[in-house]
């Protein structure tokens, strides 16, 4: 099937101000932590932490967004190669209609190829059965439980999902909350990088508990693994053809031994590696609004590397998200020690 790009969300704008009143008053109800960063404080909501402004979109999502059958969840936790996960499935599904000069990943900001749900970054279109979001699995809305549509979760290792979460804040928050800062108020957007750790180890985080976001999903692929593919970042990186493959038969389109023999795969692989789009123009110098905030498409784009936290955790700090890790998923059958 052929899709005219750009596609059509199947979620109808969030475009009712007594809908949003009633959200807003939930959420004013709510405790909150300003930990991470004091302007925009986290707000505990069925077991997991939410930014405001994310989190009326996610109960938008809860109550109005009906899944079909057909649909397919690109599910993650924030900054565990979210991105990447979209480019690929993007290319995948398009390949018949798009090659890698024509990709409207050339000119179109990464993200906004597939857009998240609870972000309200939408367009218009033709429908596409590709969505994503950042949703833990227990908030999904009740259709995609009740549709049966499949669901791909990529997961990255905590230490690396932690720093990359704390330096894409850093940078992002300062334009995001322009209009509220001082002028001459010298106090810091962002908390240190010491405190943010200690606020992650004790699951307070953007959709964390980290632990908790990565267990839902992990859980629900081991009981409907035909329905919910479960990758870990690391594993792609290591062998990213045999990855493309599968992910490519778990999208219902799988790669013909002509397409296998005259390159495709690698071409993809090549399109949407970290390499070739950080350094397309629009993800290197444009922008984009969320929730009406404006914000830069390099953000997103920082080093997608594997053992980056090495050069700002200390040994120690490293060891001790292990442990913690291994605790909280102990008896599961899922680990990251190994990473």
């Amino acid at each position: 099937m052929e899709f005219s790009f750009p596609f059509q969300s199947k979620l109808a704008s969030i475009n009712s101000a007594k809908v949003l009143e009633e959200y807003e008053k939930i959420i004013s109800n709510l405790p909150k932590e300003d930990g991470w960063v004091p302007l925009l404080p986290l707000f505990p909501y069925q077991g997991f932490w939410f930014f405001s402004i994310f989190l009326k979109g996610a109960m938008y999502v809860q109550d109005h967004f009906k899944a079909q059958p057909t649909d397919i969840l690109l599910c993650s936790s924030m900054k565990t190669g979210s991105a990447w996960l979209k480019a690929l499935s993007f290319s995948i599904v398009t390949r018949t209609q798009f090659n890698s000069c024509t990709s409207p990943l050339k000119t179109t900001f990464t993200h906004h190829c597939i857009p998240f749900l609870e972000y309200g970054e939408l367009s218009q279109g033709p429908e596409f059965p590709l969505l994503a979001t950042h949703m833990p699995y227990t908030c999904l809305a009740e259709s995609v439980i009740d549709s049966g549509c499949k669901i791909v979760y990529l997961c990255r290792d905590p230490k690396d999902t932690f720093v990359s979460m704390w330096h894409f804040l850093k940078e992002t928050t300062q334009n995001f909350l322009q209009d509220q800062l001082n002028e001459g108020d010298n106090n810091p957007i962002i908390t240190s990088m010491e405190d943010a750790f200690e606020l992650f180890c004790k699951g307070i985080s953007v959709y964390g508990p980290y632990w908790e976001h990565v267990l839902g999903y992990w859980k629900a692929s081991l009981e409907h693994p035909e329905k919910i593919l479960f990758l870990k970042y690391e594993d792609m990186m290591k062998n990213p053809e045999s990855y493309a493959k599968r992910l490519a038969e778990f999208l219902g389109c799988p790669f013909s031994l002509d397409e296998e023999r005259g390159g495709k795969i690698q071409e993809i692989i090549k399109l949407c590696s970290f390499e070739s789009l950080s350094n397309i123009e629009v993800n290197k110098s444009g922008k984009h609004q969320v929730m009406s905030k404006s914000i830069a498409n390099s953000a997103y784009f920082r080093k997608g590397k594997v053992g980056d936290w090495r050069n700002y955790l200390t040994t120690e700090m490293g060891e001790r998200l292990d442990s913690l890790m291994e605790q909280k998923l102990s008896g599961s059958g899922l680990t990251f020690r190994h990473i």
